[in-house]
């Protein structure tokens, strides 16, 4: 026997097309085993490559298309270097592991949401105010327990999608590169796509795209909430609700997992210092504290058929 085995036979005794499916595996299993990077992570740089772009650009009269501009000079030559430095052997799909786990943020999802539960089973209705505050963008300092668990439950259905579920769609149909074009687009999405004064015109370009890239994972996410809770109520909520939320994608994501779990989700809440109206979502009874763990059981549950369904699909195709 040599005294060094040869990384490659691990993938040369594998089909092809179970290459990808097994980084998706290993991707996942390393963020629900490590969790986010706690320094040196790299979207702490990306950061604050936006933030001095944004510095730089969003100025004058021409926004919109400095916004773009932008855009482009921050996010596509990381997409392409990637893509660039593909490999088919072994360091190459350990490469696009490493990638998707950088890209993904389900154990950093599921530690907020827990901190809040914890929170709210200790009697600490400030604290939960406070925690919840860090995963939503509504004001929560004035919201009483079932509010926090409502928001929680929200950012938890919501979030499923863009830490998880998107990345992962990009993911396995591009490989690492496109999770990292995911990743960075929607990390664009949350610090330039709001519409205020300041990002209305130059982040629209942020805020479109990432509604595209997220359309297709948007509802696959959605219907894979649906298929592992009460089916039939989700695909009904969906069906009327969806097309009246307005976040093309949230909707579906929100509607049909609010149904799924039985819950009544929306209502009013305060955006950015204003209250805003918003449709419900779902039907039952208004979520409470034992709902979180429920909402996170959903996405679990989510994640695993997606991930049974990719090696499955490989293994058919081998």
């Amino acid at each position: 026997m040599p005294a060094t085995f040869p990384p490659d036979l691990f993938l040369f005794y594998l089909p092809p097309s179970l290459w990808l499916p097994l980084a998706a595996i290993a991707g996942v299993g390393f963020d629900r085993l490590l969790g986010e990077a706690r320094r040196w992570h790299p979207l702490v740089g990306f950061g604050a490559l936006a933030d001095a772009a944004e510095r730089a650009l969003n100025r004058g009269g021409w926004r919109k298309t400095s916004g773009v501009l932008a855009w482009s000079l921050i996010v596509l030559p990381w997409v392409a270097l990637v893509f660039w430095s593909q490999r088919g052997d072994f360091y190459g799909w350990l490469f696009d592991v490493i990638l998707l786990y950088f890209a993904l943020g389900g154990r950093s999802l599921a530690e907020h949401a827990e901190r809040v539960n914890s929170d709210l089973a200790a009697g600490d209705l400030p604290a939960a105010r406070e925690h919840v505050g860090w995963i939503v963008s509504r004001k929560t300092s004035d919201l009483n327990e079932s509010d926090v668990a409502k928001a929680c439950v929200e950012s938890t259905l919501e979030n499923g999608n863009d830490a998880l579920f998107g990345a992962l769609f990009w993911f396995m149909l591009l490989g690492g590169g496109g999770a990292v074009l995911f990743r960075l687009a929607n990390t664009l999405d949350a610090m330039w796509g709001y519409k205020n004064e300041r990002f209305l015109r130059f982040g629209w370009a942020a805020a479109r795209l990432d509604d595209a890239l997220n359309y297709l994972p948007a509802r696959l996410t959605a219907l894979s909430y649906a298929l592992c809770g009460q089916t039939r109520r989700a695909f009904s909520c969906w069906r009327k609700q969806a097309p009246i939320w307005e976040s093309p994608n949230a909707g579906p994501v929100m509607s049909a997992g609010a149904g799924s779990l039985g819950l009544a989700l929306g209502g009013a809440a305060i955006y950015h210092g204003k209250r805003e109206e918003r449709p419900v979502l779902g039907e039952g009874q208004p979520a409470r504290r034992e709902d979180i763990p429920r909402a996170l059981t959903l996405v679990r549950r989510s994640l695993a058929l997606w991930l049974i369904v990719y090696f499955m699909g490989g293994l058919l195709s081998a």
